[in-house]
């Protein structure tokens, strides 16, 4: 198979496996509190600020680089894609398949370079950190009168404004996502991104989104659908702008790629042990077994990472010194 097709291949299964995989953690609380409005709406108005967001990054940086900046410190393979690249989105296909919320930067970026799989891995546990602690403190003593405040009205419509705000926050939180993960998608091509590759990859996009949306999240979206209060829109609101602002605050701190994941997930572990303080209704049982399940999700996917990093090339090299 041509090293061209095995491109073409891989970056496909990463864009399928990384969407199937970040999007619903991304805009799970958008997909839950928007659970009635028809799913091609969504799926519109999400791929138009895609479209606005690849275009832009593609000229501004000089015309050929989709990915932000994020791949600086990984260059393309010498010898192109080959099946051991491969590999990393199949397996998180598998995974995604059954839930597990794994993150797309270690599983795939470290096969492009093992070597950086420490500085991701410090970059993404600070930004753990740093949304656990900020969501402990906004929710607990910034914005606990709305939470209480949203909790007991939490079967009335919303005013007008905060659909608004929602949509807007959505798409800021939607963009600065797409700004720290294209990168691992776009780690399968060359880059500089001819002009033809970024429309095809426009049109991969849109119609992965779509089917995401036409299935409301998929398995992913269960861990979103367990947590307090998201179906409600001002809950929504809040949530996708912290998580926004913390992805702004580490893209401008450096271009090391970091894993989303642990921010989405360390966001919401804050949020639920800051709740279950003042919340009858949030058992603190309950809130620290279901982050700590998240927890250990978590670690398994680094840990696959950390053994595909360093037995996969291993292995390719046997497979392809045994057959010459």
């Amino acid at each position: 198979m041509s090293i061209e097709i095995l491109m073409v291949i891989g970056f496909c299964l990463a864009a399928y496996s990384i969407v199937g995989n970040d999007v619903p953690q991304t805009l799970g609380t958008f997909i839950s509190s928007n659970s009635h409005r028809p799913w091609w709406i969504l799926w519109i108005y999400i791929s138009t600020i895609l479209v606005v967001v690849l275009i832009y990054g593609w000229y501004s940086s000089g015309v050929g680089d989709a990915s932000y900046g994020r791949l600086e410190t990984i260059p393309f393979p010498e010898g192109g894609i080959t099946w051991l690249y491969v590999v990393p989105p199949v397996l998180l296909l598998i995974l995604t398949r059954y839930g597990i919320p794994v993150s797309t930067t270690f599983l795939v970026l470290t096969i492009f370079s093992p070597a950086s799989l420490g500085s991701m891995m410090v970059k993404s546990m600070m930004g753990y950190a740093v949304a656990f602690i900020v969501a402990i403190l906004v929710y607990r003593f910034v914005v606990k009168g709305m939470a209480q405040y949203f909790a007991k009205t939490r079967h009335h419509p919303p005013a007008a404004f905060w659909i608004g705000l929602q949509w807007i926050s959505t798409a800021f939180l939607w963009s600065q996502w797409l700004i720290q993960d294209l990168a691992n998608i776009f780690v399968y091509v060359p880059r500089q991104v001819p002009f033809e590759f970024l429309v095809f990859a426009i049109l991969v996009f849109i119609v992965l989104l779509g089917i995401i949306l036409y299935q409301r999240g998929g398995a992913i979206q269960k861990i979103i659908d367990t947590k307090t209060g998201v179906t409600d829109i001002r809950s929504a609101t809040i949530i996708d702008f912290i998580y926004g602002v913390i992805l702004l605050v580490f893209k401008e701190w450096s271009n090391i790629p970091m894993s989303t994941t642990w921010v989405f997930l360390g966001l919401l572990a804050g949020r639920e042990f800051a709740m279950s303080m003042f919340l009858n209704e949030v058992n603190k049982h309950r809130t620290s077994r279901n982050v700590s399940k998240d927890a250990m999700k978590l670690m398994f996917g680094l840990a696959m990472s950390v053994i595909l990093a360093t037995t996969l090339p291993w292995f390719y090299n046997f497979v392809t010194n045994f057959g010459s």
